[in-house]
């Protein structure tokens, strides 16, 4: 029976980072996914590289200072795939943030970031008020400009899961993980390829099944407990409408959350929403109230007819069980690890730009577990 040191269940962002940096560090490695690498949760988010200015507001100060130096790593590692774009914050009267709260948000914002050439930002002249084109102006009282970065959310995971490939690992799409039983030493993994029913040993699992990682757990014997879990539903919906090539950052007037407007291939793309789920969907599609809240925001500062829309679509995030609203949760990755059971780590949580740190993370707790091998590569100099 084939021996793995460590096999993923998961092809989306998190797990595709944990196999490139496990197998640059020297592991045997197996990364199975059920469909398309990068087809659920990943493929679905704001489509950005950023340390996540809004987070500021709850004081989540290591993920942003976090967020800012892995979005810095991306655009030198992945420069085809990650690109900076200005972002644009107009201030109106009836805007909840003031002035003074903006410059000193991104004035710490820039400060977190190291001073890096991004961390520039710009209150804008009157004069220049006419870059936000189609936005209104009525009560308009500033704007400002600072830089982030977007990528192909799709794309970067399936380039991290190539140069993972690159490195030694094993990847299989349509393989459904189905259980894995406890050896004296490791787990057995049974899993379904197309048809066939495939078997292997390995040391250690990873859980990167995003909003399904405790039902990955219940196929796991013996049984583990998870981490309490909220499912949060993020919607967004792609305009047809010629976009500029710069993000819009919008507070929505009837709960002062924000929403981006993003140019994407050549039309708009509006998002997100945060709709706490009660259980995990079968299928997962964007609610009409989801929809009609983002057009509403949209057409609160865009005058005229709407365009039409040409898709939507919604991905789930796992969030810490709180009372708290789902702004508020933190949003670092949980790497959950039972004393019982050290040989199973699961990943809860997370964002797109600090996949590659979470993967470290996860690395490091395998070569606590199992020991080091002999490193192959230092995933900070490959380009993706």
């Amino acid at each position: 029976m084939t021996q793995f040191d460590v096999t993923i269940i998961g092809g989306g962002i998190a797990g595709a980072g944990v196999a490139q940096c496990a197998a640059a560090a020297g592991y045997r490695v197996l990364l199975l996914e059920k469909g398309d690498y990068a087809s659920q949760t990943s493929c679905s988010s704001s489509k950005l590289i950023h340390g996540g200015l809004r987070y500021l507001e709850t004081m989540q100060l290591n993920l942003v200072y976090n967020a800012l130096h892995e979005r810095t790593s991306l655009l030198r590692l992945a420069p085809e795939l990650v690109k900076p774009v200005p972002f644009y914050i107009p201030l109106y009267k009836d805007s909840s943030r003031s002035v003074w709260t903006l410059r000193a948000g991104l004035s710490l914002y820039a400060l977190l970031s190291g001073f890096t050439k991004l961390s520039r930002y710009k209150e804008l002249p009157k004069k220049s008020w006419s870059v936000i084109q189609g936005l209104k102006t009525d009560g308009l009282i500033a704007v400002f400009q600072y830089w982030d970065a977007q990528t192909n959310d799709q794309l970067l995971t399936n380039s991290v899961i190539n140069s993972a490939i690159d490195l030694g690992a094993k990847a299989q799409s349509y393989a459904e993980f189905i259980k894995a039983e406890k050896l004296s030493s490791g787990y057995k993994v049974t899993y379904r390829l197309n048809k066939d029913i495939c078997e292997i040993n390995t040391k250690m699992i990873i859980n990167a099944t995003g909003p399904w990682v405790n039902e990955t757990l219940n196929k796991i014997y013996p049984q583990i407990k998870g981490c309490n879990i909220d499912w949060v539903q993020g919607t967004h919906v792609i305009l047809d409408k010629t976009a500029p090539k710069k993000i819009f950052y919008l507070e929505v007037k009837t709960d002062q959350r924000v929403i981006f407007v993003m140019p994407w291939y050549g039309k708009t793309l509006i998002g997100t929403t945060e709709v706490l789920l009660q259980e995990l969907p079968e299928y997962i599609s964007p609610h009409a109230e989801e929809i009609d809240y983002l057009l509403s925001a949209y057409q609160s500062y865009y005058k005229g007819e709407l365009p039409k829309i040409i898709r939507s679509f919604a991905g789930i995030r796992v969030l810490p069980k709180h009372s708290d609203t789902a702004f508020s949760r933190p949003r670092e990755s949980i790497i959950w690890q039972d004393q019982n059971n050290p040989n199973i780590i699961s990943l809860y949580g997370g964002k797109l730009t600090t996949f590659r740190m979470a993967a470290k993370k996860v690395v490091k707790k395998v070569k606590k577990q199992i020991g080091a091998k002999k490193i192959r590569a230092n995933i900070d100099s490959i380009k993706l």
